[in-house]
């Protein structure tokens, strides 16, 4: 789809989307994350809830315990902005860990490792570190399960709007999450999505560009984490400056930042969770499937290749990925590539496009540690997420004293 440009510059657009926002929802909220890009959305809300007399601005923040001091930082400097009004999540959150397999979950802010904790919980007193604050939680819920709920919880059965920081600039999938014709929309906006029966996603400057962010932070003098300071004079281009949960499957690529831009907080990261410093020595390397994998010399085919790796797993492990592999073979084979047929490699380029299957696939996926296998297609369902909520519930005590 291609892109029209407006007049206006993306600021003017973001400021009137702003005051559509406040003007239309009956209650607002900002997803907060101490990166850029929602820094300077605070900012910007904070500027038009106080021309249109609609202040405090509400900002929620999910504190998944691996973040930088300096992004702690930031985060107190925000939250202490008297025209903002804080909520600062603090609780045993379910997340993945793909740089290990032996532990691909972790869950931050784990009571029974309390003695390994990066950092001591949050004392702002907009901190929320109470497992029966909201009615909705439940220890071990996935990031994804609780950002919606609270949105629920916030919105207090009114039309609520979930400001959310993404820019389409940034990633495919960001893109398409703007411009998805399926998606419903709030009064046709098309930088709105609806999340659940009461809440709409909003992206107010979903068409700004980096350069913009930074033009905005220096043009008015607002606050932003200094963290990307320390990521400049590392060297990291603009482009490659990423603050987030740094051990999913896409945001492992970042994990040497931490010992360049805070060796302290590092040593504890190490520590915390299984297989970090594997993860940041090896994250560019073909071994691990990054930019492109490569078949062992004593290995024939990638088929048997996978074979070698699903061996090489723990059971549980290999199980997992064989149920998951059993469906792709299925799908493809109801299409036309019965497993007689089926290519040991493809064209790369449609390989990575998705657009055929083959072993080697497979094989990346393995290698990746891509738990969710994504490279084969595969995205995570609400009944997988009730099914391991109902496995946590089940064994909610053992699983505290277990989960890292």
């Amino acid at each position: 789809m291609p892109k029209h440009y407006l007049k206006e510059s993306v600021y003017e657009a973001a400021v009137k989307r702003v005051e559509e926002i406040y003007q239309k929802f009956d209650r607002v909220y900002i997803s907060f994350s101490g990166g850029k890009d929602s820094s300077v959305m605070v900012h910007l809300a904070v500027q038009v809830a106080r021309k249109l007399g609609k202040l405090p601005v509400h900002a929620m923040l999910v504190d998944l315990e691996g973040n930088y001091q300096t992004t702690i930082d930031h985060i107190i400097e925000i939250f202490d902005m008297p025209e903002v009004q804080g909520y600062w999540v603090a609780l045993p959150i379910h997340l993945r860990n793909a740089v290990s397999q032996y532990k691909s979950q972790w869950i931050a802010w784990n009571p029974t490792k309390k003695s390994k904790w990066i950092r001591p919980l949050p004392t702002h007193s907009c901190a929320i570190t109470e497992e029966n604050y909201f009615p909705f939680y439940k220890f071990g819920m996935e990031f994804e399960e609780f950002v919606p709920a609270f949105g629920e919880w916030f919105a207090q059965g009114k039309k609520t709007a979930s400001i959310v920081a993404i820019r389409s600039d940034e990633s495919l999938n960001r893109y398409r999450t703007i411009v998805n014709k399926k998606k419903i929309r709030f009064q046709n906006f098309g930088w709105t999505t609806k999340i659940t029966p009461n809440v709409f996603n909003a992206y107010p400057i979903y068409d700004w560009k980096t350069q913009d962010i930074w033009t905005a932070v220096g043009k008015f003098g607002w606050s932003y984490n200094k963290l990307y300071d320390l990521m400049y004079l590392q060297g990291r281009p603009l482009s490659k400056q990423r603050i987030c949960q740094p051990y999913g499957d896409d945001q492992k690529q970042g994990l040497d930042l931490f010992h360049e831009c805070e060796p302290e907080t590092w040593s504890k990261v190490v520590n915390r969770v299984p297989g970090a410093n594997m993860g940041s020595l090896y994250r560019g390397n073909p071994l691990l499937g990054n930019i492109k994998v490569i078949l062992p010399e004593d290995v024939p085919t990638w088929k048997e290749y996978v074979i070698v790796l699903l061996a090489s797993m723990p059971r549980y492990e290999a199980a997992h990925f064989i149920s998951k592999i059993r469906v792709f073979l299925k799908w493809w084979s109801d299409h036309g590539w019965p497993l007689e047929k089926f290519p040991d490699a493809a064209d790369p380029k449609l390989e990575a496009k998705r657009k055929t299957p083959s072993w080697r696939r497979i094989a990346k996926t393995l290698i990746k540690n891509d738990h969710m296998c994504k490279g084969l297609s595969f995205s995570q369902t609400q009944n997988q997420m009730d099914k391991q909520q109902a496995f946590f519930t089940k064994y909610k005590e053992d699983f505290r004293e277990y989960a890292v």
